[in-house]
């Protein structure tokens, strides 16, 4: 597994870091993971050299931690990095702030967080983390109960250089592929963090899935180029090959995805110019099919009227790809009728939520009326 050694951080990460947001499920239920599925990913990542394992507060509704702390507990501690999250969004006090500290190393049967974050910071963000995070934080790092303290970001280059200007951080996290290192500023952050030394986790290397699923023009280019390589490892590759990044984060699923991720890092090969412009081609044809830019976080999740937003939008982009309305029927019409769009009222709760800054309402009435149309 290839490893970056951070002198800054006094750590040795590897390259491929698990994100433990997108584990396997029962059913529909996010917060019902499906542990044999799941520890047999984590301890298949763990014998290929993966080290990083990266969770939150908020992650399959607070399932994430507490899976985290009894899947990896097995392990001796100094085997592996285990990083968590503070959201600002559910701190409104000193005491907020003790209590979800406090129910996170709980959860994650832990004395200590090798890496920590203030979770998503953007400009709705700022007020609770001024006011109460940052120096609750800090605090904690003082006391040893935090190693490296960092924040993940989903907001304009602009507050990023006020953050970076402002405070003291050992790391980052930022959203980063190959589809947004221009359209959506990724490569300002990221020269804005470099030019502070401050290294990098990257998250979203496969902009949420989809990455994987470019339609046949796109994927057909990348697999003529390299027909024994994944779609998915290129843009694990470029993300990796970047040389302020720590680690990049993938949010597996399926062991599939795990063995995929493996082979790519194990035997990790920089992406090459001639390889860069293949990606900018593979990118220009897949954003020509106007999909929604949604990465399945599910920030936006619950919708006070229903709406799953994250799998309507997910039925939809994939029409816009294939282009096939009898596709999108069976499979959008296969969420329940409260699941789906026309429940949406515009009553605005996820536009605070998303991170990706999605208007999700207008989104939401072209789906209506495209089905409408069918």
């Amino acid at each position: 597994m290839e490893k970056r050694k951070i002198a800054s951080l006094d750590a040795e990460v590897s390259l491929l870091g698990f994100g433990l947001m997108r584990l396997p499920t029962i059913g529909d239920d996010s917060t019902k993971i499906d542990y044999p599925k799941a520890q047999a990913m984590v301890d298949r990542a763990i014998k290929g050299g993966v080290n990083y394992f990266d969770t939150a507060y908020v992650y399959h509704g607070g399932k994430s931690e507490v899976f985290a702390g009894e899947t990896l507990s097995k392990y001796p501690r100094d085997s592996y990095y285990l990083a968590t999250k503070m959201p600002p969004w559910e701190v409104e006090s000193l005491d907020d702030a003790k209590r979800i500290f406090d129910e996170q190393l709980n959860r994650c049967k832990t004395s200590y967080f090798d890496f920590y974050l203030a979770h998503s910071l953007d400009h709705n963000r700022m007020r609770s983390f001024k006011a109460v995070v940052y120096d609750f934080l800090c605090k904690k790092k003082e006391e040893g109960l935090i190693r490296r303290l960092g924040f993940s970001f989903h907001d304009h280059p602009d507050l990023m250089k006020e953050i970076v200007k402002d405070y003291k951080w050992d790391f980052s996290m930022i959203q980063l592929n190959y589809m947004d290192w221009e359209s959506t500023g990724a490569r300002i952050l990221y020269e804005t963090l470099g030019e502070k030394d401050i290294p990098m986790v990257i998250m979203e290397p496969l902009k949420g899935g989809a990455l994987v699923n470019l339609g046949d023009k796109a994927a057909g280019l990348l697999k003529k180029a390299a027909p024994n390589s994944s779609v998915a490892s290129w843009a694990m590759r470029y993300a990796g090959s970047l040389p302020k990044a720590i680690t990049v984060l993938s949010g597996m699923s399926a062991m599939e995805q795990v063995e995929d991720n493996l082979k790519t890092f194990e035997s990790f090969k920089p992406i090459t110019e001639d390889e860069k412009k293949i990606l900018e081609e593979a990118a220009q044809i897949y954003r020509s099919s106007g999909t929604i830019p949604c990465t399945d976080c599910r920030y936006c999740l619950p919708c006070p009227f229903g709406v799953d937003i994250p799998r309507a939008f997910a039925h939809y982009n994939h029409y816009l790809i294939v282009k096939n309305n009898y596709a999108f029927m069976n499979s959008y019409r296969a969420l329940s009728k409260s699941e789906q769009a026309h429940n949406c009222t515009s009553c605005g709760k996820c536009l605070d939520l998303c991170p990706q800054k999605i208007d999700i309402p207008r989104f939401c009435k072209e789906i209506v009326d495209f089905e409408a149309s069918l």
